[in-house]
């Protein structure tokens, strides 16, 4: 029998087909009565779709077997139809395609593409790429031509084990056969170069589809916003002729993600208006915006917008998290306590959202706390995330056995194995209380490369206790890893500066401008009652209350030193006079920010103020006793931590 003979008679066993068989078998002679075999067809046809409907209900793999038991007594186990059906539940079930599910297939005599693509598709789902494309080359040799749904079963194996090269060539193979005229078929191109990492190719398939539908917009879009593309993204979503919630999602969650509050805000606002209701995802992107921000107003508002949606954070878990995470980056580590506490289900995202609140907040032992009871009064398994949270509440505390002990149950108690990330938190923990050489043999013996974060903490150690030498070895690593990162140049130059190495610090800012690299500008900033945003910069002489800032500043500094303050002249890394270090210090923009604050809020309200690189010992030493002789509550978040300011006291005990 021909390959063309062995296709039309494995096509007329399906039920669509059986009125042709009918025809066929009447004028061979075979049967003399076309109504009897109408019945006869009518009887086959229920029982075909009585034996698909109890495949669709079956839920193991004994319950599969007494259906294919029924399939083989009735003499449909040559169907292809209804064999590739048993294929694709066993897939769905999870089932092994060796051996079951490969011999049921290789049992069918005269097999058709879509019974093949069920079996290609089922090792493409288990990740067998080997086996998938070797059912591919079998298929190929026996002459039959593949349909569309098998190159979108190949191309989503290649994007599951990242084959680029792979990839590439089925894609070329989609060409020759016309497989890229289908829709689904381009969508999942698009997701296989997006997952490869080419995203360049997947615009390219997106800008060469005949036709495209929202997933093909949306997965792009979403491409777009996990590498960081905002604006590309944001062209894409506005040519987008039908915007989804799904896409909406996409650019408020992106916007999030890539540190750009205030335009997932102004999306998520849009959204509103266009009249989608957004879902528990969109929420929590919404959510994080807000905690970025870090300011209760936004928070207030986050919250409406939950319920408003009908996501409480009782049981919803996802909005509960994030809402912690929120309270958490607002200041208000209180309500975050008071979130966690009443959600009816936790899991290792609620605890680790709130483990790591405590920590931000210099609250150790209390995150130490809630991680015990976790390990030992639930059955909630902490993950990398939780032990990063852990192991940060040691290090602000200075806790450096119990970190030790955490350390090490990670992997032999708890099966987690430990990340750069962790690693990079025992450095910290060790080079904040001096152990400059264990923190670097700590490096030496990794299981792991080490990144830039786990040299960045190293040289911030340095830093702090004034250790050129082990420095040096830090931004040589750095220096390699990370070259266009300017803070590892800036931090090297403090570290000289500190240790009076004034060559060491004209060194390196030669480098830092034979590399062309620009300083990021420190900014502090609080918002006001009205939900506005007031920002502060070095030096900043254009407010509208410069003058009234000024005179608070001065005023603040006469009654700081009648309790003894001096400025640390040790935090001002330029080779200048004493008045000139003094001029720059009154002028760091958190102290701008705390003089204005006094000047527009309440005096029973505590003043918040948000900075996006690391606050020096004399602002610290400043925001600490202006706490005592103003009587306010301040809440100062650097780029590391929280420190709560009251009385003349810090929450941080001055460990930071």
């Amino acid at each position: 029998m021909t390959v063309a003979h062995s296709h039309r008679f494995s096509t007329a066993l399906n039920p669509i087909n059986i009125s042709l068989l009918s025809k066929q078998l009447i004028q061979l002679g075979r049967i003399n009565n076309a109504d009897t075999f109408s019945e006869i067809s009518r009887q086959k046809e229920v029982l075909v779709s009585s034996l698909i409907s109890k495949l669709d209900v079956c839920t193991g793999l004994d319950q599969i077997k007494q259906v294919h038991g029924h399939i083989i007594r009735q003499g449909l186990d040559q169907s292809c139809y209804i064999i590739a059906k048993l294929i694709r539940t066993l897939t769905k079930l999870g089932v092994p395609m060796d051996p079951y599910p490969r011999r049921v297939m290789e049992s069918v005599q005269f097999r058709n593409p879509f019974l093949w693509t069920a079996v290609i598709r089922g090792y493409a789902i288990q990740g067998k790429l080997l086996e998938a494309i070797s059912m591919y080359g079998c298929m190929r040799k026996e002459g039959i031509t593949p349909v569309s749904f098998t190159f979108s079963a190949l191309l989503k194996a290649c994007g599951f084990v990242r084959d680029l090269n792979l990839g590439r060539q089925f894609h070329a193979q989609t060409f020759r056969l016309r497989g890229f005229c289908f829709v689904y078929v381009g969508n999942t191109m698009i997701d296989m170069y997006v997952k490869c990492g080419s995203i360049d190719c997947a615009r390219k398939v997106f800008d060469e589809m005949p036709e495209r539908d929202v997933i093909s917009w949306t997965e792009l879009i979403a491409a777009y916003a996990r590498a960081g593309n905002m604006e590309s993204a944001s062209e894409l979503f506005e040519s987008l002729p039908t915007k989804d919630m799904v896409a909406w999602t996409a650019m408020v969650t992106g916007f999030a993600q890539n540190a750009k509050p205030q335009e997932a805000l102004e999306y998520f606002d849009r959204m509103e208006k266009s009249g989608i209701r957004a879902d528990e995802v969109t929420v929590a992107g919404f959510i994080s915006a807000c905690a970025q921000l870090g300011a209760s107003k936004y928070a207030d508002r986050a919250v409406e917008i939950a319920r408003k949606c009908g996501y409480s954070p009782r049981d919803h878990v996802v909005i509960g998290s994030a809402l912690i995470d929120m309270y958490s980056k607002c200041g208000n580590v209180e309500e975050a306590l008071h979130v966690f506490e009443s959600m009816n289900n936790k899991n290792v995202f609620s605890y680790s959202s709130m483990i790591l609140g405590l920590a931000m907040h210099g609250r150790a032992q209390e995150a130490l706390d809630l991680f015990n009871y976790m390990v030992t009064h639930t059955t909630v398994k902490p993950n990398t995330v939780t032990f990063v949270g852990v192991l940060t509440a040691c290090s602000h505390a200075g806790l450096v056995d119990q970190g030790r002990q955490i350390f090490a149950s990670m992997h032999q108690t708890f099966g987690v194995k430990p990340t750069s990330d962790h690693y990079t938190c025992m450095v910290d923990l060790l080079g904040r209380a001096g152990r400059l050489q264990e923190a670097l043999e700590v490096i030496k013996t990794m299981s792991v490369e080490p990144h830039g974060g786990v040299w960045g903490a190293l040289l911030g150690a340095c830093r702090i206790h004034k250790d050129p030498d082990v420095a040096e070895i830090a931004a040589k690593h750095l220096f390699e890893l990370e070259p266009d990162i300017i803070g590892n140049y800036i931090l090297l130059s403090n570290v000289y500066a500190s240790a009076g190495d004034w060559d060491g610090v004209l060194s390196v800012r030669k480098l830092i401008k034979r590399k062309g690299l620009k300083k990021t500008p420190a900014v502090s900033w609080v918002v006001d009652n009205r939900g506005k945003m007031h920002k502060f910069f070095p030096g900043y002489m254009n407010h509208p209350m410069l003058n009234k800032i000024e005179d608070t500043l001065e005023e603040l500094v006469q009654r700081l030193t009648v309790l003894g303050y001096q400025p640390d002249l040790s935090s001002v890394p330029y080779n200048v006079s004493d008045d000139e270090k003094r001029s720059i210090l009154i002028r760091h923009t958190e102290k701008l920010a705390l003089a204005f604050s006094l000047l527009t809020t309440s005096r029973d309200s505590s003043i918040k103020i948000m900075k996006n690189l690391r606050m020096c010992q004399d602002c610290h030493t400043f925001m600490r006793l202006a706490s005592e002789v103003t009587g306010r509550v301040i809440i100062m978040r650097d780029n590391m931590r929280f420190h709560h300011f009251r009385s003349g006291a810090c929450s941080c005990g001055d460990f930071w």
